[in-house]
């Protein structure tokens, strides 16, 4: 919960419009100024004061308990123009509401920790449990000093700045960023990251106390030197979901119980099968099985409890260490105007440890990118390898950005990344404005009814396919936006397309043609179906050709959307 102190009307006033944007995130602290900020440092994790920073500073100075439990504060000035990250900004998450109140009141975000001004990744926001000397690391990165990246477990992180350690050999740097589920401790100059790379299945019998399963748990992490800060969830079969014992240690360890059908676990090969669990829940092996469900090597085979009374054991687990998924997102990157970037777009890429793309689109976005990232760019025509680079360094353990311009879903990368991909890695799909967007917004509103949009290349289709999809839109009468309508080497292509739309439409339909949309030499122009010279067209251009409805109305094109009530206004004011 975000709590909210302001002191004015003129902050009241912005406090209640983050009030209003955010009803499940905020609540509204009344009463003297003092006593709010008190209530609400003890009651929210993160709190907006709209009053001086000074002012701020004084109420909570008495009440910081600590880096890891003090909530995130941001403060807003009285005009509206800073949103200030005063205190918490990576543990409270108070630069990133800073950027995100900053976004909702149109104020500035300011921030001032360290790594975010630097543009690194701060060590302790990388969402992983994380030990040693991250201020001294930290430190390191920012001052450009050597730090050696030791990664005993591949794991998708954002770009650091740091050298790959060499198989075996000792790290030739001062500092190190270990990657690691054994259970180390961190050395001088050392951060240890634990990745959640760790499953436990376990398998219980009726009534089992919670204190039995953690005991087995953590004696068997303990004696095969693996940290209980990396598993990432308890694991059993469907019949047992509703254990309690089971129940309360997941949520003791701070993990979530996941179930398997027994049928589904009787389906995967174990190395220790028994007939008891067959006998009472229709499946050779609980532990065993529900630890590999999802594939991986096993550390610890099937072991049992051991109980102080000499009783029966009534729980057994197996520890397993999943495979990396390294993590794919194919980001669009809209038309090229920088305000045209979505927010998603942008934090993909600086979330990303690989950058893949075009020359040209790596160049449009290179100073958004963290240092460290490294880039695999290319030239034209070389899609198909791009895409399996991508894939690729997805399937090492790694996160990679995929760019390509407009949505990367049309006529851009995402088709050949994803034919290319499998289900062993995540992919994330970050949409885009469109070229075919961006160019009917500065035409007027020519896609305001049925359109499609047709590429008019046939490097890769042929034109009797095009062909066919442009009579077939011709013929029902759609609004069509050709992509790629001309080249020096293709220069037929949109003559014929446009006389095929001419056999359906009025000469004086009209055309749209919009170069450079959205970037600085931008150029644009309306004419009609007889008076376009496609000499005057070349690949950078967007043509959009209006339906049989679509007019040109105080020098915009409009497709009306055919709302019956519109048949009803005045002739004068259609």
């Amino acid at each position: 919960m975000i709590g909210l102190i302001s002191a004015t009307a003129a902050g009241a006033a912005a406090r209640n419009r983050l009030a209003a944007a955010w009803p499940d995130r905020t609540r509204v602290y009344e009463g003297p100024v003092g006593d709010a900020v008190r209530a609400a440092f003890a009651e929210c994790e993160q709190l907006v004061c709209f009053l001086a920073t000074g002012a701020v500073v004084r109420l909570v100075a008495p009440l910081l308990e600590g880096k890891a439990a003090d909530p995130g504060v941001v403060c807003v000035d009285e005009g509206g123009r800073f949103a200030v990250s005063l205190l918490g900004g990576h543990g409270g998450g108070a630069n990133e509401l800073a950027a995100e109140v900053g976004r909702l009141l149109g104020a500035e975000p300011v921030v001032t920790t360290a790594t975010d001004s630097a543009g690194l990744a701060g060590l302790d926001t990388l969402g992983l449990p994380v030990e040693g000397d991250v201020a001294g690391v930290s430190r390191a990165l920012l001052d450009g000093e050597p730090v050696v990246l030791d990664a005993e477990v591949a794991w998708p992180l954002p770009a650091l700045p740091v050298l790959p350690r060499a198989g075996g050999e000792e790290a030739q740097g001062a500092c190190v960023i270990r990657v690691t589920d054994r259970a180390v401790e961190p050395r001088a100059h050392e951060v240890v990251l634990r990745p959640p790379s760790l499953v436990v299945g376990v398998g219980a019998s009726r009534g089992v106390a919670a204190e039995e399963v953690l005991g087995l748990v953590e004696g068997a992490l303990r004696e095969a030197g693996l940290s209980a800060r990396s598993v990432d969830r308890l694991a059993t079969v469907d019949a047992k979901s509703g254990e309690p014992g089971l129940i309360t240690a997941a949520e003791r360890l701070g993990v979530p119980l996941v179930t398997y059908s027994a049928q589904g676990l009787a389906g995967v090969t174990v190395p220790n099968p028994s007939r008891a669990p067959l006998d009472a829940v229709g499946t050779p092996s609980v532990a065993e099985a529900a630890a590999l469900a999802g594939g991986g090597e096993l550390l610890v085979p099937k072991r049992k409890s051991e109980r102080a009374d000499g009783a029966p054991a009534m729980a057994t687990c197996a520890v397993v260490r999943r495979p990396v998924r390294g993590r794919l997102a194919v980001v669009g990157l809209g038309p090229g105007a920088r305000d045209l970037l979505t927010p998603r777009a942008e934090a993909e890429l600086r979330r990303a440890s690989v950058l893949v793309g075009l020359d040209q689109y790596v160049d449009q976005i290179r100073d958004l990118l963290r240092p460290g990232t490294r880039i695999l760019e290319s030239g034209l025509g070389a899609e198909e390898e791009r895409a399996r680079t991508a894939v690729a360094e997805a399937r090492a353990g790694h996160a990679v950005a995929l760019i390509g311009s407009g949505d990367a879903g049309v006529y851009a990368m995402a088709s050949p990344a994803l034919a290319e991909a499998s289900d062993d890695i995540d992919v994330v799909g970050v949409p885009g404005v469109t070229a075919a967007l961006a160019a009917g917004a500065v035409l007027g509103a020519p896609l305001g009814h049925d359109h499609v949009s047709i590429s008019l290349s046939d490097l890769h289709t042929p034109w009797e396919v095009i062909e066919r999809r442009v009579r077939a839109a011709a013929e029902a009468d759609l609004v069509v936006t050709f992509y790629n309508p001309r080249s020096r080497g293709r220069d037929w292509q949109l003559p014929k397309a446009l006389a095929i739309l001419a056999g359906h439409r009025e000469p004086g339909t009209p055309v749209g043609v919009v170069r450079n949309a959205s970037r600085r030499d931008e150029s644009s122009r309306l004419t009609t179906l007889a008076g376009l010279d496609p000499a005057t067209v070349d690949m950078m251009t967007v043509v959009t050709v209006g339906n049989t409805a679509t007019r040109e109305i105080a020098g915009r094109m409009v497709t009306p959307r055919g709302y019956r009530w519109q048949d009803t206004r005045p002739e004068e004011a259609r």
